[in-house]
């Protein structure tokens, strides 16, 4: 199939198509099933659509009779423009995996959002390791090291609110951190098992739930309703159940003041944490404003 014949093709049958290739990309495999279940076609229509994916790109797909389903073949080249806010959407959301089109919005809209430059073939490599449980050589760019490699296990990736992680365990440090996407150069896969040592179950922050409360700043803010009605409040409070791991982002992102007594001043704090106990034991509070400047919990 040539690209005249690909640009012939319906807008549903393009999107079968990019789906195929988003599950060999970024899963590491394809089942006729997969698309059945996606678009709710027939078995038949699902074997077309395959016929016609290698007809575009046979390369990028190789057939595994022992486990019955396609794997992303060594040499494959992707048919599909995506770009990697896109893909993280559909990694993290389930939904977007339609071909990539251009819509214009019935009335303006513009966002602040500074996409970073992630590559997409170094992402697709972590995606298809969490999904088989892998190890990962990674070349890591790391603000105190600079570019080092090291080997780690990736089991999720995370939106921190300013830009996306992979959470992984680290061999060299022998502990679960924190991976900046745009920060990896390089990724390949390794041969061998995981141990149990490595796995999320062992990630007591990424297990953890921290129960936090978030109310209008009693210092910073003349009308706390104002506030309330902006976050949604009930009786004047915000409960958030976020992952230990991820607790110090959130507060930094809501700019939330984590001092036992509110003393954070200025206007860019108006939420202060009620109860912080409740951040006993978390790891990443060096992101939590004031935290710092109060005393342990």
């Amino acid at each position: 199939m040539t690209t005249q014949q690909l640009s012939e093709l319906t807008q549903s049958q393009r999107d079968r198509l990019a789906f195929i290739e988003l599950r060999l990309r970024f899963v590491g495999e394809f089942r006729r099933q997969d698309l059945v279940s996606r678009f709710g076609i027939q078995t038949a229509a699902a074997t077309r659509d395959l016929g016609a994916y290698k007809d575009l790109a046979a390369r990028n797909l190789n057939y595994d009779a022992k486990s019955k389903a396609y794997r992303c073949g060594e040499w494959f080249r992707p048919v599909f423009d995506f770009s990697a806010d896109r893909v993280l959407t559909w990694l993290s959301q389930g939904f977007g995996d339609g071909e990539p089109v251009r819509l214009r919005s019935p009335f303006p809209c513009e966002g602040m959002v500074v996409s970073s430059k992630i590559d997409l073939n170094t992402l697709s490599v972590v995606t298809r390791a969490i999904y088989s449980k892998s190890p990962v050589e990674i070349s890591y760019r790391a603000l105190t090291s600079g570019l080092t490699t090291r080997e780690v296990v990736p089991f999720a990736l995370a939106d921190n609110g300013q830009g996306w992680h992979v959470r992984a365990f680290d061999r060299r440090s022998g502990e679960f951190r924190d991976f900046v996407l745009a920060r990896i150069a390089d990724a390949k896969v390794l041969a061998g098992k995981i141990g149990e040592h490595e796995t999320s179950a062992r990630d007591n922050q990424w297990n953890r739930i921290v129960d936090l409360e978030l109310v209008p700043h009693p210092a910073n803010v003349q009308h706390p309703d104002t506030i309330e009605a902006e976050f949604g409040m009930e009786d004047g409070q915000l409960k958030v159940l976020v992952r230990a791991a991820l607790a110090g982002y959130l507060l930094r992102r809501w700019n939330v003041d984590c001092t036992e007594n509110h003393s954070l001043r200025g206007s860019e704090f108006h939420l202060w944490l009620r109860n912080r106990q409740a951040l006993y034991g978390v790891t990443n509070l060096l992101l939590a404003p004031g935290y710092e400047q109060s005393e342990k919990a």
